[in-house]
């Protein structure tokens, strides 16, 4: 009987699934989710075998051709996961499903390109028909993206098919290989007792230096029971590949290839920790999560609604810790690839060898094999940015969503755009799986679900400044009275720190021009004396400015839709992102006729150029886009920070994102205006929570914190509410 089944394939601008049918000797091979190669109009694609069908849709089917890596499935979950977004964000299956897929084995049908025969000698060729005619004869049979390297903007194709025609050329569909694959080393082991091996260290050679060499190689894998890289053998020894060849001849040692798994994680400093007893706040929320996750059946999410420092962190360890003991595996999600080192350290130090991490900064060939890893069950948790969401693992029982507010989860750079909180959600509602929305500024929607009991609502009201066994080790660097309450529990608390808002346009009328207050200059000064650290925090996206007033702080906004009007320089004129008004740049404020209306737009460059001239011997870092393209760059530069490399680390976003940084006694917002004033009626909203987390960052140990906030608007309600760390009061104005 034939088996008819359902391909999504991987074709541009296709959507939806075809139907085909297995070969004989395919049948028994056959499992959903499998990689497979199939003939789609003149091509041969690939294609992911979504499951079995009674009726096809079509009279003729056409046959799989081949089941491409029977080792590359992706579960059931996850292809409903994918069928999920491709019917809430309308993008095609098949591009939905390579979500799922490791990075480099995704591939597009191609063509293979054969110079057959050569054109007449009186034949007068073009220049391109020249070039491509050289290149093959140069090089041999290329494909299409082959080709399309070696002779960059050019119009080849057209020329091609002309020399087709004309039987030159000869063209076959093909599909690339892959670009990774397992990667395998050579070892050496030894082949018999090391007792006996020991018999056998003389007369190896006749040549002393030869014969000293491999009686090393011998000791050394006395020494080593376990296969050994020949690599290692070399450095031991001093031995060669020939070396190892006559022992194996001699049956002393086992030569072999063994597959290893590239980990970006090997080699990893962490210190083994064991879970801090819980204050009465997180005991309250910890005994409902620990309900959820070993109840049967499908539950709601929970929205965990924790200030800054009140120990969300350990209870997403308790409720990891509780799905591996049953045998599940558990997602993390991060915001950002800055938080994934500081994050994996930690639950390394908890679950050490279980744990394993994706993220975009890392090489191809480590996330295949973690991706091989997650799927082969042998990852207990799985952590990185949104795309760890789509970890093949067997048996989920746990999503939790760090930051669950931030922007970075949604996928706005290329299609399919999707949010991967709510993702996260579908994703469990699929397994029947928990999900742990963690934040201390949850987005709007995420409240207003709590509210109206689609999610789960729990609150850790109350800031943790360290467990006591932590207070010991920053005794050396308090003076004075330490700044936290004594209570019975064994983790110590202390208030949010506090928030002096300074009015910019009164340090002008002041005489001070600066761009940092005196304020923060004092308050610089202090942090260096003291050997302590400062974060000075530029809320910015991209390069675009806003005009405001400097007298009396107003922002010019469209009068079609109120959003804020951003100057470009070109034309010197403003312009309304979302509804295209636009007007010529004013020479008076409108609002109190003042001619200081001025342009805002500053980069860490500049602060960090203004901080030196400020404090020549002070040692800065930045940390923004610019100095975070290399790989590791993000640990590097917060590892040189955590270790007092540095006094004050200036920049933007990243910065307010979940950074446990016990010596930062100081948070600077340069100007706290300028994402309120961005063309987006969420601008509020996402100014509140940034600066909300970013003063998260000062007072997270005994040593204290302040937090200086520079506003030309310091009556605005979201500057007052985060000031006075009001997220109640902020949330029920803006939901009005």
């Amino acid at each position: 009987m034939t088996v008819f089944v359902e391909v999504a394939v991987n074709v541009p601008k296709v959507s939806g699934v075809f139907h085909y049918h297995l070969s004989p000797e395919l049948e028994d091979l056959y499992a959903p989710g499998m990689l497979v190669e199939v003939p789609f109009g003149q091509q041969r694609v690939q294609g992911v075998l979504l499951s079995q069908v009674e009726t096809p849709e079509v009279a003729e089917t056409k046959a799989v051709t081949a089941i491409l890596d029977q080792e590359i499935t992706i579960t059931a979950a996850q292809i409903e996961l994918a069928r999920w977004i491709a019917q809430t964000s309308l993008a095609p299956l098949s591009r939905c499903i390579s979500l799922m897929l490791p990075v480099g084995i995704s591939k597009l049908a191609d063509r293979l390109y054969t110079l057959e025969n050569e054109p007449p000698k009186n034949e007068k060729l073009n220049a391109i028909s020249q070039q491509l005619i050289d290149v093959l004869r140069d090089r041999g049979p290329l494909r299409g993206r082959q080709i399309e390297r070696a002779l960059p903007k050019s119009r080849w194709r057209p020329a091609a098919r002309s020399m087709i025609a004309k039987e030159w050329l000869s063209a076959l569909a093909v599909l690339p290989p892959p670009k990774v694959r397992p990667r395998y080393i050579k070892t050496a082991q030894l082949a018999i007792p090391p007792e006996q091996a020991e018999a056998h260290l003389e007369g190896l050679s006749k040549k002393p230096n030869v014969q000293e060499r491999r009686q090393r190689i011998l000791e050394f894998l006395i020494r080593e029971p376990d296969p050994v890289a020949i690599d290692w053998v070399y450095a031991e020894s001093g031995g060669n590949l020939a070396d190892l060849k006559l022992l194996h001849e001699k049956e002393l040692v086992i030569l072999r290839e063994e597959q290893i798994w590239r980990d970006p994680l090997a080699g990893l400093a962490y210190d083994p920790s064991t879970p801090l007893a819980l204050t009465d706040d997180q005991q309250a929320a910890w005994e409902p999560i620990r309900q959820k996750l070993n109840q049967d059946g499908p539950s709601k999410p929970i929205l965990l609604h924790g200030v800054t420092g009140s120990g969300k962190t350990e209870l997403y360890l308790r409720a990891v810790a509780e799905v591996l003991e049953s045998g599940r595996q558990a997602i993390v999600l991060v915001p950002e690839i800055a938080l994934t080192a500081q994050t994996v350290r930690r639950f390394m130090s908890r679950f050490p060898g279980r744990v394993g991490l994706v993220h975009s900064g890392l090489s191809a060939g480590e996330r295949y094999d973690t991706w091989r890893r997650a799927r082969q069950g042998k990852l207990g948790v799985v952590i990185g940015p949104r795309s760890a969401l789509f970890s093949p693992l067997p048996n989920l029982g746990l999503v939790v969503v760090d930051e669950s507010h931030d922007g970075s989860y949604y996928q706005d750079s290329l299609p399919p755009y999707y949010h991967a909180r709510d993702a996260a959600v579908a994703l469990t509602e699929i397994t029947g799986s928990v999900c742990l929305l963690g934040s201390a500024t949850p987005d709007l929607t995420s409240l207003q679900n709590s509210r109206r009991d689609k999610w789960d609502y729990l609150s850790l009201p109350k800031r943790i400044m360290a467990h006591r066994e932590t207070i010991r080790a920053y005794e050396k660097r308090i003076s004075g009275q330490s700044q936290y309450q004594s209570t019975g529990e064994q983790a110590a608390m202390i208030e949010l720190p506090p928030v002096n808002v300074v009015d910019m346009r009164e340090e002008l009328k002041a005489g001070n021009r600066s761009i940092f207050s005196l304020a923060l200059q004092h308050g610089l000064a202090d942090v260096l004396n003291k050997k302590q650290q400062a974060i000075l925090f530029l809320n910015r996206l991209g390069s675009a400015t806003y005009v405001f007033c400097r007298e009396c702080g107003e922002s010019l906004s469209c009068p079609n839709c109120e959003t804020n009007l951003t100057y470009h320089a070109g034309k010197e004129s403003l312009l309304c992102h979302h509804c295209g008004y636009q007007r010529k740049l004013p020479k008076t404020c409108p609002n109190c006729s003042s001619s200081q209306i001025r342009q805002y737009g500053m980069g860490t460059e500049r602060v960090e150029r203004e901080v030196l001239k400020l404090f020549p011997q002070a040692r800065t870092l930045r940390w923004d886009r610019e100095t975070t393209r290399k790989k590791g760059a993000h640990e590097i530069i917060l590892s040189h920070f955590i270790n007092q490399r540095a006094d004050i680390l200036i920049g933007t976003q990243m910065l307010a994102k979940g950074l446990d940084l016990p010596l930062v006694t100081l948070v600077g917002v340069v100007l706290a205006d300028v994402g309120l004033n961005l063309p987006d009626y969420r601008a509020g909203e996402r100014v509140f929570q940034v600066l909300a987390q970013v003063a998260g960052r000062a007072g997270r140990s005994p040593l204290g914190g302040q937090v200086i906030l520079q506003t030309f608007d310091p009556e605005h309600y979201i500057i007052q509410a985060a000031a006075g760390h009001d997220y109640s009061g902020f949330s029920e104005k803006e939901l009005g």
